[in-house]
Parts: C-alpha cells; sequence; structure tokens
C-alpha cells in the first residue's frame, strides 16, 4: 500500500465530510476531548498548513506546554468557515510533512481515528478501508505509538480484528471490528460496546 496516497486520500475525504455538513453539525460535540467537529477538522488542517497566528506568541501564552497550544491553534483555525477548512484540507492533501517518532503510519492512524471522532457523533458511516486500518492497528500495537495509545494499555491482551486476517499480543481475548479497535485503543470508550472477549474488562477498566 502507498501510505502517502492513503494519508492524501484521508485528507481529502475529511475535507469533502467537513464541506457537506450543516452548522449545526460542525458544532456538535466530538469525540475528541472539548472539541466540535468543527475544531477537529480545525486540527487536522492546523498540522499541516500554515499558521496565521504567532506561533511563538502561542506557545508563551500557552505557558509553553505544547499540548495546550495546539489545541489552542485548533480552535482559532476552526474559526475559518466551513468551506475554507474543506479547501484547506484538499490543497494540502498531498503535503509531504511527516511527522517526527511516529511518521507516516501515525499521521494514517491520526486521520482515520479523528475522522470517526467526528462522524461517529453524527451518526455517519466511516467508510474506511480495512487495508488502511491494518497499517493503524500495527502501528498502535508497536509499541511506538506514542501519543495514541501508553504500552500499559494494552500489554498482556490478544487483539483480533474480525473483519481482517490480522491479531497481535497474548493473553485474554479482545475482538471486534478494525474500526472499533483502533477507537478503543486511542481512548475512545464509545466504542468498547463493540468489541467481545474476555479481555475487554479488563481494557474498559484501564481507560477509567
Amino acid at each position: 500500500m502507498d501510505i502517502r496516497a492513503a494519508i492524501a486520500d484521508e485528507r481529502r475525504r475529511i475535507a469533502d465530510l467537513v464541506g457537506s455538513l450543516e452548522p449545526r453539525q460542525l458544532d456538535t460535540p466530538s469525540l475528541c476531548g472539548e472539541w466540535t467537529v468543527k475544531e477537529v477538522a480545525g486540527h487536522l488542517l492546523a498540522a499541516v498548513s500554515k499558521p496565521r497566528v504567532s506561533v511563538p506568541k502561542l506557545l508563551i501564552s500557552s505557558g509553553f506546554r505544547l499540548h495546550r497550544a495546539n489545541a489552542r491553534l485548533a480552535v482559532l483555525t476552526a474559526e475559518r468557515p466551513a468551506a475554507e477548512l474543506a479547501q484547506g484540507l484538499r490543497d494540502n492533501a498531498d503535503n509531504p510533512f511527516r511527522p517526527p517518532l511516529v511518521g507516516y503510519p501515525g499521521q494514517l492512524t491520526d486521520l482515520q481515528v479523528h475522522g470517526q471522532d467526528m462522524r461517529r457523533p453524527l451518526g455517519l458511516p466511516h467508510g474506511l478501508r480495512l487495508e488502511r486500518l491494518k497499517v493503524s492497528l500495527e502501528f498502535l500495537t508497536s509499541g511506538r505509538a506514542y501519543g495514541f495509545t501508553p504500552r500499559r494499555r494494552l500489554a498482556g491482551l490478544r487483539f483480533e480484528a474480525s473483519d481482517l486476517n490480522w491479531f497481535s499480543g497474548v493473553g485474554p481475548l479482545v475482538a471486534g471490528p478494525a474500526e472499533a479497535l483502533i477507537m478503543v485503543m486511542c481512548g475512545r470508550t464509545v466504542a468498547l460496546g463493540e468489541l467481545d472477549g474476555p479481555g475487554v474488562r479488563i481494557l474498559a477498566k484501564r481507560l477509567g
């Protein structure tokens, strides 16, 4: 699979999604913290586009806390009209930026998970491709998914995708659709009910 082509396609799919939503849908709370659906789109665009605010000033006003600065940048970016956010994602679809540490697999996973942070609260089908979900499953269980899932969350469990010929780990079983697996691995408890196996209860406790 051409992972950069997959990343570009996921950006375009999210652009199409954002461009199709009504104001009330854009203002719907997402599955990602306190962000709305539109603010998640702002986060995805901010990651690859030139900011319209001074990043050093934003970092200083955020107490030099990078996570807080990134969150504020997402909100500021989301103040743009939805059509502009969508066009920005299309314009940056082929952006070659490669995140440090997590690389292109992390970037593809970020797009797939955040896409679901937007679609799930709106009751929209995900349309994600299984071969791309498999890349994310391999990444999340690699022990190198920094910022996505801590190692202790998945330790001592066996994961199996019911719609893929894929499994990983040894221990009590957690089984279900690949999309639900990646969402839970990334802390989205809303998908726990879609998983089966004796390991689900253990995973739920770890997620709090």
